[in-house]
């Protein structure tokens, strides 16, 4: 079955693989959700549809909402809290169920060791205005919903042309210390792809055997 798929903050770079992913392995159409719609490239009018729209914006949000099927959310905004909030607000009115939502390695306190503590001295660990504690508090909107969300954690992204990653789920330890920005977007495509499998699932995603005290590339 075709699907009508909401992509917020579509120009990510994440977001990128995760429509190249979409449009080679699924016949799904992409509504591609972004302020800013002339950073996308080769938009496809037979499978894409570029809506420009702020998700701080319930009116313009809720609009897109309204024609979507699923809704996968790419953001990174000091107001992500808000953005989580308007996001399932518009999805319960619409009657949306699917949510992937990408988070953040760190927020629950959750990787060990030297890592961990060089994770969070790096991203704020423990303090609610910092960059983990935005993302702590927007995740717990969306895992307090009704919705079938999966929040997808990844470790340090990197640019690196391939697929391979593992993954953890809440209250696991973290494992490894970095993944590929196209396994996160190849990873979204399978849980678009097989919604039962992923429903209410908080995964932390890393590539297998990086375990370190911190990225080897950092």
């Amino acid at each position: 079955m075709t699907k009508q798929v909401l992509i917020l903050g579509a120009t990510g770079k994440i977001a990128g693989h995760a429509i190249t992913a979409l449009l080679k392995k699924t016949d799904d159409h992409l509504l591609l959700f972004t302020r800013h719609p002339q950073n996308l490239a080769n938009v496809d009018k037979a499978r894409e549809t570029v809506i420009k729209g702020d998700t701080l914006k319930t009116a313009e949000l809720n609009a897109a909402v309204a024609k979507a099927d699923v809704v996968y959310a790419n953001l990174r905004n000091p107001q992500i809290e808000q953005q989580a909030q308007n996001i399932v607000k518009a999805m319960d009115q619409n009657g949306v169920k699917q949510l992937v939502w990408i988070s953040s390695i760190g927020i629950y306190d959750e990787v060990p060791g030297k890592f961990g503590e060089w994770n969070n001295e790096m991203l704020g660990g423990g303090k609610e205005d910092s960059y983990l504690g935005t993302y702590r508090k927007a995740a717990d909107v969306v895992s307090a919903s009704d919705l079938d969300y999966t929040i997808i954690r990844p470790a340090w992204l990197t640019d690196k042309d391939e697929v391979d990653y593992e993954t953890t789920k809440r209250g696991e330890p973290f494992k490894g210390t970095e993944v590929s920005r196209k396994s996160i977007g190849n990873l979204v495509e399978e849980v678009i792809a097989h919604p039962a499998k992923y429903a209410r699932q908080d995964l932390g995603v890393n590539k297998p055997h990086t375990a370190g005290d911190k990225p080897a590339w950092y």
